[in-house]
């Protein structure tokens, strides 16, 4: 028999906008933590920048919001924009106080504040080129000594447990009550029921054949979420990171942007500069534009890579605020003290996802969704620095009020319907799978990168739908796996994705496409609904 777990609170997924939701929420509620492998694996670990917020007496919030409509192309929801650079500096103090530590100036009680592309004044906390890990590590602490937060790590969320409203009045059709999740230890199918669940799942970057996100970033809250019956936004958005360490043995490691903001210098492998071609900002232009230098650099030269290059900066300052980097690339060969850094971009952040409100519901009752897996507003089309970990916090802290304020904890738990897989068997074929996901990301890369055309997204479009007809086939034949739900939902997340791309007749921020060079005069949100 299935095991099956009730909670008032259900967050699936561990990363800064889950946990920071769970213990905001866990002074009166039963809160499980879903983590699908272990709680340190996930994107907010990997983040090393840092965190946008105006600490300094010469920086405004009017600044910030500003540079963040700029980098947005028109398409930010300026609530959205105003409400998170208001709670900014609120929801960094919050995560001080939780034993955060964050870089100071040299004999000063004041914070180091560094500068990434596409603000105009040091505004980005730090715990020097890890900020994730500082904060992931934080409250991963934090919550472990919550007695009343459960943590169930290795389980895959499958799908979301929904049901109709009696009421024909309701304004929204149906009820999430939980979950079915696959136990990767026992390789069981079981399920939680609970009060509130909300999504807090990450982004999609894994659908590409390149990219900055560890392997747990399959998009399954966002496919969970449209196969329910929520709506999705702006997925043709999808942020390239100009400069990921290109190395064989490098894996997906990232070079912060904060680089750049102290100094480094893009060049050519004939060493000659060339951001200021493209731009006036040059190495300090929004992530969209240097990522497509770089591509068009690397298309029209045929090189593999282009370089960065801050060797002109002391060695003492590059070791003591890279530390982490210099490790890294000095492991392989490389002293970015006197040398360059072979660099590409890779895919990194998706800034559409589930539709939600101010305070995180979706279209689904009891149903909320927080962090990259949701579409806010913020990004518009394309994210500014920095504002990525900002959004979690802020937006974790505004459903906890939103759910602290509803949650009924008198509400009886019932017995979720069993998972059916009588007619199912164990699959001898593991090999489909692979060879699928290895062929998804490549023409994704190919077809929906960082340059588009209307053909290649027709013809990727093509390749999805084959192989949703055979995922589909496998997955109703056989028993759930790690990579089979993975593939279930990257495939899911790209149909997405092409659709919302194929939607815009246009190029804005990080949608650019040669069949339209031009940017409408009307910025309109791309809405995808079930």
């Amino acid at each position: 028999m299935n095991q099956q777990y009730n909670c008032d609170v259900l967050i699936i997924g561990s990363g800064a906008a889950g946990l920071t939701l769970a213990l905001h929420l866990a002074k009166n509620s039963d809160v499980i933590i879903l983590s699908k492998g272990l709680m340190n694996e996930g994107s907010t670990f990997y983040a090393q920048g840092g965190i946008a917020a105006v600490f300094d007496e010469n920086d405004s919030i009017d600044s910030h919001i500003s540079d963040t409509l700029i980098a947005g192309a028109g398409l930010c929801d300026i609530d959205a924009v105003r409400y998170t650079a208001e709670n900014a500096k609120p929801c960094l103090e919050w995560l001080i106080e939780q034993g955060v530590v964050f870089d100071q100036e040299i004999g000063s009680s004041n914070y180091h504040l560094t500068r990434e592309g596409g603000h105009s004044h040091r505004r980005i906390l730090h715990a020097a080129d890890a900020t994730g890990q500082a904060i992931q590590t934080t409250l991963i602490e934090r919550v472990k000594q919550h007695k009343k937060i459960t943590l169930l790590e290795r389980f895959n969320a499958i799908d979301l447990i929904c049901q109709p409203k009696k009421s024909i009045t309701a304004s929204q059709e149906k009820f999430c009550i939980g979950a079915y999740i696959w136990n990767r230890s026992s390789e069981q199918v079981e399920s939680i029921q609970a009060k509130k669940t909300i999504l807090a799942t990450g982004g999609a970057s894994k659908v590409y054949q390149y990219t900055s996100n560890p392997d747990v970033a399959s998009g399954d809250g966002i496919a969970m979420a449209w196969r329910a019956g929520c709506r999705v936004a702006n997925m043709e958005f999808n942020q390239f990171h100009p400069t990921c360490l290109f190395h064989a043995d490098a894996g997906t490691f990232l070079l912060t942007e904060a680089l750049r903001g102290e100094g480094a210098i893009l060049r050519r492998p004939d060493g000659s500069r060339f951001m200021p071609e493209f731009d006036d900002r040059a190495e300090l232009a929004p992530r969209d534009i240097v990522a497509r230098a770089i591509d068009f650099e690397m298309k029209r030269l045929g090189a593999d890579c282009m370089y960065l290059d801050i060797s002109h900066k002391d060695k003492d300052f590059i070791k003591s605020h890279f530390p982490t980097i210099y490790e890294k690339t000095l492991s392989l060969g490389i002293d970015m003290t006197i040398q360059a850094i072979p660099v590409v971009p890779a895919a990194h952040y998706t800034c559409g996802g589930v539709m939600i409100n101010s305070h995180g519901k979706t279209d689904i009752d009891n149903l909320y969704a927080i962090g990259e897996v949701s579409y806010t507003g913020l990004h518009g089309a394309n994210r500014l620095a920095s504002n990525s970990l900002l959004e979690c916090l802020v937006f974790a802290r505004a459903a906890a009020i939103e759910i602290a304020g509803c949650i009924d904890h008198s509400l009886p738990y019932q017995t979720l319907p069993k998972w059916d897989e009588s007619r199912v068997t164990d699959s001898d074929e593991e090999v489909v799978i692979q060879h699928n996901w290895h062929e998804l990301r490549l023409f994704m890369w190919d077809f929906v990168g960082i340059v588009r055309t209307t053909k290649r997204l027709e013809r990727a479009l093509h390749r999805v739908e084959l192989l949703q007809s055979e995922i589909d086939e496998y997955y109703r034949h056989f028993k759930v796996s790690n990579n089979l739900l993975e593939l279930r939902n990257l495939v899911q997340v790209a149909e997405l994705i092409i659709n919302s791309a194929l939607n815009r007749k246009e190029s804005r921020g990080l949608h650019y496409t040669l069949d339209y060079p031009e940017t409408d005069k009307e910025a309109k949100v791309t809405i995808l609904t079930p």
